[in-house]
This record gives structure tokens, sequence and C-alpha cells, in this order.
């Protein structure tokens, strides 16, 4: 298995390539990835609570949450979310508590603020997938869920190998074209407090999942807080 290093995916890469999906991103993968975003947004639902979606972009989930959510949203994109904020305002997305720049991989939120944390399509386009799924886990409240909606790479055949050869061009377009989900299944057996709940395959093609994570209620992983820096 090829595990892409941080070098290969650097934060200024994912940043420019996003900055560039901003003004199409809706219209090329509004209803591309309509399914997945429904899934996760319906696992989210299940769990209720205080929300965070991790990569919210244009905000274009937003405003298929239940008004009894409350949401906030961080993006490493600020075109991206100009968008979002735009969207909240315009329809009047009161369950919104805000919207922040933010690294996924350094959450500025205190341990254990949110009932879930959302992150669609996102792990394979950050530079460290594993430490950016500890962030996850460390805003999560014990009991709470990590619900993403990702691009699984497939472990062998035509398709692997296809993976692999279109990987240099999707680096520039912000993504890994390879990533198994073994990266998943290693990280969880790592992870203490964490268990993977679900994985179900997602349209288009079933390249990608539902994959849903649960974090113990009394789970002593150990975190230390951090201040919050940006929010709380």
């Amino acid at each position: 298995m090829s595990i892409l290093s941080e070098a290969d995916l650097d934060k200024q890469t994912v940043t420019k390539a996003y900055a560039r999906w901003a003004p199409v991103y809706d219209l090329v993968f509004g209803a591309v990835f309509e399914r997945g975003r429904h899934a996760a947004i319906g696992a989210a639902e299940r769990v209720g609570g205080r929300i965070l979606e991790v990569g919210v972009g244009t905000g274009i989930s937003l405003p298929n949450y239940s008004k009894n959510c409350r949401l906030c949203g961080v993006d490493i994109s600020a075109p991206m979310l100009r968008k979002a904020q735009e969207r909240v305002s315009e329809l009047g997305l009161n369950n919104v508590e805000g919207l922040w720049v933010m690294d996924a991989e350094h959450l500025s939120f205190p341990d254990n603020s949110f009932d879930a944390v959302v992150a669609q399509y996102v792990i394979t386009t950050v530079p460290n997938p594993e430490a950016t799924l500890d962030e996850f886990a460390r805003v999560l409240k014990p009991g709470g869920e990590i619900i993403l909606v990702s691009r699984v790479g497939a472990e062998a055949g035509l398709r692997r190998s296809l993976e692999h050869w279109f990987q240099p061009a999707a680096r520039k377009l912000g993504w890994r074209s390879e990533f198994s989900f073994e990266r998943y299944s290693r990280w969880v057996a790592q992870s203490r407090g964490m268990s993977l709940i679900e994985r179900r395959a997602m349209p288009p093609f079933g390249h990608f999942s539902l994959i849903r994570f649960g974090k113990d209620d009394a789970s002593d992983r150990g975190y230390e807080s951090e201040p919050a820096r940006a929010a709380g």
C-alpha cells in the first residue's frame, strides 16, 4: 500500500485548489455528492445536539440540517467560507452558531465540544489524515460520533492501478485518488475509546463510503485541553 507523506499533499496546495473550486463547487459537485451529504446529515441528526462540520465549503449542507441542531462550520478556504456565510445570511439559518477559517488538523475548540463531527469528502484532502482524525476525536464529546463521507481506494486490481496513476493529477486538484480503508482501520485500532460503528458504500459507483466512529461514554483518551483560539 502506498501512503502519501505530508509533502505529497500540503496545506498550501489544498488551500489554492479549493480557492479555485469555490466559484463552481456547487455546480460541479452538488448533484454528484448529494446522496452522501444527506446520509451524513441523517446520521448527525440522529446524534443531535451541537454539530461541527469540518470542510463546510460553500455551506451547501447547512440548510438541510434540522433546525434543532446547533451547527458550527470550519474550512481552510476563505473564498469557500464567504459563500457559506452568504448562504447562511440569505436563508436565515439561525441554528448556525458560526463559521471560521480553520485548519482541520488544528481545530481551535476545547476538548469535548461537540456531539458530532461531520466531515464530507475531507479526509483524503488533508496533509495528515490520522492527525486530523485525532483532532476530531479530541473535540468530540464522550458518546458522540465522527461521521465521514470519504473516498475509499481499491485494495487491488485495475482500479487501484488507475488510482495510483492518476494521483499526481489529483494532487493538483487538492485530493488523493488512492486512500485505502486500511488507514481508517489502523487509526481506530490505535485510538483509545474509539470504535467503528458503520461503513456503508455511497454513490457514485460505490467509490465513497459513509464511515461512522463512536467515542466511548467513559473515554479517557487523555487529551490536554487547549484554550480556544477562535471559538469555544
